[in-house]
């Protein structure tokens, strides 16, 4: 029976053990935090959006898309839903591909992970910051003045993003020490950040919205959801989504009435009443700041209701992201997402150079390369 260390707790970690032990291994599991699976109780604004039925290489970002593609190909939706499934629970989808458990909620996910692992006979070790991999023709882990020996290593660590959730970079130099690469970080499905005059008066104002990402007369995302407006900047769902596209100098282009046309507005803004042509129309809060702009002209409160312009300045960062965007190239791996510098350690998860749209996608990655790490152990 060979022995593997998986480090990293979080959804990657979980499920390349759980995979492991069913494959008659034994496993040690270590988790820098005191609890398993932190990030994943969650996600999906606690819900537990877990993976999408519109499932594809497409919905993913990384400098090597066919690698990311191979490994989806053997590792579908519906084999997510089956292998959560085979440890309890019901997952269902919503209207839109959205796979969630049915009682949507994202901690009980965990739970489930946590009651296989015991089942199984995981070894969990808990507030074990691995500071060092020994390569002395095995492996020799260690943390917190202790080690293991190990016949494999899977390092799924995570990235860079909430770093509240133990995930604050610091795992990239465990693979460095190998050989390995990193290439630039940088945080995604976060809040963006604008000119804080653009949204004075707007704090805390959602509204159901089309959105369009800018990059000059290039549009390089466009779709609807809700915007929540921030002291700052913009956040919501449809934002989050956004955020995988966009960057600093990018323009956010806001319909906030996608199923208005404008030649209703005009007629509704000729009558003249002045600001109280805005009732019902916006949020009143938003409808003083979209008078004051115009000054009331009919022509151009149609032109920013259907078109409000907010420069993209930043995003609020690693620390409100919830995923990192680079890692460990693709290319350094091999079959099975095994080190090509070192026989015997594997990467899965956040720690490498793949990112997904907001949507389940990136805890389906989670899965995907758990269950490819998984297979070439076994």
């Amino acid at each position: 029976m060979r022995k593997i260390a998986v480090i990293g707790g979080g959804a990657a970690g979980m499920a390349c053990a759980v995979l492991l032990a069913r494959a008659n291994n034994e496993v040690v599991l270590l988790e820098r935090g005191d609890h398993l699976g932190r990030k994943l109780s969650a996600t999906g604004n606690g819900q537990g959006n877990v993976t999408n039925l519109d499932m594809g290489a497409a919905h993913y970002f990384s400098h090597d898309p066919a690698r990311v593609g191979a490994v989806l190909a053997r590792f579908s939706a519906e084999d997510a839903i089956a292998f959560l499934s085979s440890m309890g629970g019901v997952f269902l989808p919503d209207a839109r591909g959205r796979v969630y458990p049915a009682g949507r909620q994202a901690s009980a996910v965990t739970d489930l992970f946590r009651h296989e692992l015991s089942r199984l006979g995981v070894e969990v070790i808990l507030g074990a910051r691995v500071e060092k991999i020994d390569d002395r023709g095995g492996f020799f882990v260690h943390w917190n003045g202790n080690s293991l020996a190990a016949d494999a290593v899977v390092l799924a660590a995570g990235g860079r993003a909430t770093e509240s959730f133990g995930t604050d970079g610091t795992a990239y130099a465990l693979a460095e020490a190998f050989g390995h690469s990193v290439t630039p970080l940088s945080p995604v499905l976060v809040q963006l950040k604008c000119d804080p005059a653009l949204v004075r008066g707007l704090k805390g104002i959602r509204v159901d919205c089309a959105l369009r990402v800018l990059r000059g007369s290039k549009e390089r995302f466009a779709g609807r959801g809700d915007v929540l407006f921030t002291e700052g900047g913009v956040s919501g769902d449809l934002v989050f989504r956004a955020s995988s596209y966009a960057e600093t100098g990018d323009v956010l282009m806001i319909d906030l009435l996608p199923d208005v046309q404008s030649s209703a507005l005009m007629r509704l803004f000729a009558r003249g009443r002045g600001e109280e042509d805005l009732l019902c129309v916006v949020p009143n809060g938003l409808a003083r700041v979209v008078w004051r702009r115009t000054g009331g002209d009919a022509a151009k409160l149609a032109a920013l209701l259907k078109g409000f312009p907010l420069p993209v300045t930043g995003t609020y960062g690693f620390a409100r992201a919830q995923a990192t965007r680079g890692g460990i190239p693709l290319s350094e791996t091999g079959e099975g997402l095994e080190s090509k510098f070192r026989r015997g350690l594997y990467f899965a998860g956040e720690i490498l150079d793949v990112d997904g749209e907001c949507g389940g996608y990136n805890l389906h990655w989670a899965f995907a390369s758990a269950h490819a790490v998984a297979e070439a152990l076994a």
